[in-house]
């Protein structure tokens, strides 16, 4: 479907035409119209469907009548990343409108977003940490909020956010219009759903899966040679950006320090660093300054960056959600992307969810060329009850050249 059928407001049919999006999504072609129409949305959808236009182009559509200088839609997300992202979204498809929008997250100064707030930004784009300051010192004026969203609520549940949450819609006007979108619908999302949307239209793409445009690897190794491996399969593989996960924020530093020792264009992205290292690490990622970013979960929330070709788990996710949120920074908008991941001996149950979860078996695969000594990775996690697949020696087109691991 294409964007010309909703028929919105000149200036942003231009915002269309400078971003280059011609195409809805199947998140945007059916959250856009009851959402223009009105209704609160339930929406669930994969991280990378293109959420944040869905809800974008209606409320930008709604701000281009009635009045300007005072705040009238709020958006709420857990991490400052993301908050930067919506944000940027606004003002990209909004540029050839009057409208402002201000992002208010913490780690960086108050005077810029108390003179957006005090001058009337339309769009309230926030961490809710932060947002709550400013109500706690009367900087910021909610009574004329006409539209608010939680943009990724279950994230912002597992970080503790909900009581925050609920502190802040208490002081909306009940007569406002609510937008929900979660990849996930944990009990706690739910109920807070039921709570706070009225009569709301259900909006789900697919089910709360990596997107089909992801192929995933597993490679067995053992926990002190992962680094070694690391690096031997960048070595040989052909990529875009890449995006490595760890678990830990000393981790994610130290793994950076060893590919920038190796030569490799690398950067970290983890909660010890200041906002502003934070964003220096995202533009040099985004304008191809480094092509790798080692990241921890809290902080990559939100990277929205095109062409990451891999997504790489150097320590397994602690959930399937977690997975799926990592794996959605590639394969997004039906692009396809490789998802690899790191085993170590302990990850079998993980593993066997992922599987579950996907719908299919990690192809299990090994680096040639690289020296595992007495470690035999086909016994790691073997499956009897799987035939021995066959393995892949094509390189190029972002593959790496590995065989597949013959179960036993």
């Amino acid at each position: 479907m294409s964007f010309k059928q909703f028929q919105f407001d000149t200036g942003i049919k231009r915002g269309l035409a400078d971003v280059g999006f011609e195409t809805a999504t199947a998140i945007q072609q059916k959250a856009i119209p009851p959402v223009l129409a009105g209704r609160d949305i339930l929406g669930i959808a994969q991280t990378g469907t293109g959420k944040t236009a869905a809800f974008a182009l209606p409320i930008l559509q709604r701000l281009a009548i009635g009045k300007l200088r005072e705040s009238r839609a709020l958006v709420l997300a857990p991490t400052r990343e993301l908050a930067e992202q919506i944000h940027r979204a606004f003002i990209d498809l909004g540029r050839h409108m009057k409208v402002r929008s201000v992002a208010v997250y913490g780690g960086v100064s108050k005077r810029p977003q108390l003179s957006a707030l005090r001058n009337g930004a339309e769009i309230i784009v926030a961490c809710p940490g932060r947002l709550l300051d400013h109500m706690r010192s009367g900087d910021v004026d909610l009574r004329s909020i006409e539209v608010v969203v939680l943009d990724e609520a279950d994230r912002m549940c597992d970080m503790g956010f909900l009581p925050d949450i609920r502190r802040i819609l208490t002081k909306l006007p009940k007569d406002r219009q609510t937008l929900f979108f979660s990849a996930t619908m944990p009990r706690e999302i739910r109920s807070l759903a039921e709570q706070i949307l009225i009569d709301p239209v259900t909006v789900q793409i697919g089910k709360s899966a990596p997107a089909k445009s992801v192929s995933h690897t597993l490679f067995p190794v053992r926990e002190h040679d992962k680094a070694d491996l690391l690096i031997a399969m960048l070595r040989r593989t052909s990529t875009g950006r890449v995006l490595i996960f760890t678990r830990t924020k000393h981790k994610a530093s130290r793994l950076a320090h060893q590919l920038k020792k190796a030569r490799f264009r690398a950067a970290e992205l983890q909660g010890n660093m200041t906002q502003s290292q934070r964003q220096r690490a995202m533009e040099s990622f985004r304008n191809g300054k480094i092509d790798v970013l080692v990241a921890t979960d809290v902080a990559a929330r939100g990277i929205d960056v095109d062409g990451i070709s891999h997504v790489i788990n150097f320590d397994m996710p602690e959930s399937v959600d977690s997975y799926t949120h990592r794996i959605g920074r590639t394969g997004r908008l039906d692009q396809r992307g490789m998802a690899f991941t790191l085993a170590v001996r302990g990850d079998g149950l993980m593993i066997r969810q992922i599987e579950k979860a996907i719908g299919s078996r990690l192809k299990r695969c090994r680096v040639p060329g690289f020296d595992y000594g007495q470690f035999t990775p086909e016994r790691q996690f073997a499956d009897a009850s799987q035939r021995p697949g066959r393995g892949s020696r094509r390189g190029g087109s972002g593959r790496l050249r590995v065989r597949s691991v013959r179960s036993h």
